[in-house]
């Protein structure tokens, strides 16, 4: 059935503007690959080669992405690594270029030139120690200059990290297949982890499937499908939205078992865009889900908790939560998932 379903689907698919024969990983992907595409954090499963390591790097771009945890040990790494290479220039330049040193062996006394460095790197200048010989003071000015412009682009970078517009969207750990307006949907949901509001939200699923070949090897064609949505766009997302693509005859899911998405190496790539009130600017998110992230004859729980006089009350902790379809309303209403 779903064979026959899928030449209906293309022909339907080629009157509404064809499915999308590769949307930009490369005819070779399309050709033979059944790895995920996409991973849930919103990156990519492409790795590049023969590009040398200075083409690639970006140094700007990275300090920008990295996670904070990162870049606050990037930046210890840098501070110390400095002083430690002018500690030695201090310390080359003999046991006589600092006044007012107490060092009574080696290790103290490269100690003291390393906070020295410190001192006239970060220009605090405690008094105690200070340069005697010509080396030392020109050492001591390029450590000055060199902390300068490495203070001007630490604090460029944290400017920029923090006033850089990201979205921070939680998708629901699962996407479900089920019961919707008498047919079926393919649904997920999504809501806004910070307290600024998006706007003019809208959504995309690209749909992937893998026909022809086996698990093992063999010939095998992958294709794309944009998704249609029930709704595509929203105006504001306050608390959460249930994104809907309704599986009609015109779906290229129609008449897919669960075992489908599995043979086929299904997998939904969805792609949120929206401004972001506070920075006015548009933000991007991306994650994707495979056959077992997809639950079959399942419903979402409902999140809303009451109206009171102030406002609408959700449970954003049920937005990953779903239930059997199949299950009495009782159970439903007492909230009972089969998580």
């Amino acid at each position: 059935m779903r064979s026959r379903h899928r030449v209906a689907s293309d022909e339907t698919g080629r009157r509404a503007g064809g499915p999308r024969s590769d949307p930009g990983f490369g005819s070779r992907i399309s050709e033979s690959s059944r790895a995920r595409l996409l991973n849930r954090d919103g990156s990519f499963n492409v790795r590049r080669h023969g590009v040398s390591f200075l083409q690639s790097l970006h140094l700007y771009q990275t300090a920008l992405t990295m996670s904070w945890a990162r870049f606050m040990v990037a930046v210890l790494v840098v501070f110390v690594g400095t002083n430690v290479i002018f500690a030695i220039g201090f310390f080359a330049a003999g046991p006589h270029a600092l006044s007012g040193t107490h060092a009574t062996n080696t290790m103290s006394r490269f100690v003291e030139d390393f906070f020295f460095s410190i001192q006239a790197f970060t220009t605090v200048g405690f008094g105690q120690l200070s340069p005697q010989s010509f080396a030392a003071n020109i050492l001591s000015a390029l450590d000055a200059f060199v902390g300068l412009l490495a203070f001007a682009l630490a604090t460029g970078l944290l400017f920029a990290r923090f006033s850089r517009p990201t979205a921070k969207l939680i998708f629901s750990h699962k996407a479900i297949v089920a019961p919707y307006k008498g047919i079926t949907g393919f649904e997920f949901r999504l809501a806004n982890a910070r307290k600024s509001n998006l706007v003019e939200v809208e959504a995309s699923i690209l749909f992937t499937w893998v026909e022809g070949g086996d698990e093992t090897g063999g010939l095998s064609n992958r294709k794309f499908r944009s998704l249609p949505l029930e709704i595509d766009r929203i105006s504001f997302l306050t608390t959460h939205w249930t994104v809907v693509h309704p599986i009609t005859e015109d779906s290229p899911l129609y008449g897919w078992s669960a075992d489908d998405f599995v043979s086929s190496s299904a997998e939904f790539m969805v792609t949120i865009s929206g401004i972001d009130d506070t920075f006015s600017e548009r933000v991007f998110s991306r994650t994707s889900y495979t056959p077992a992230e997809i639950e079959h004859g399942a419903s979402f729980v409902d999140m809303f908790i009451q109206f009171d006089s102030e406002a609408a009350h959700f449970d954003m902790s049920k937005l990953h939560s779903y239930v059997p379809a199949q299950l009495p309303m009782r159970q439903l209403e007492r909230g009972e998932t089969a998580e």
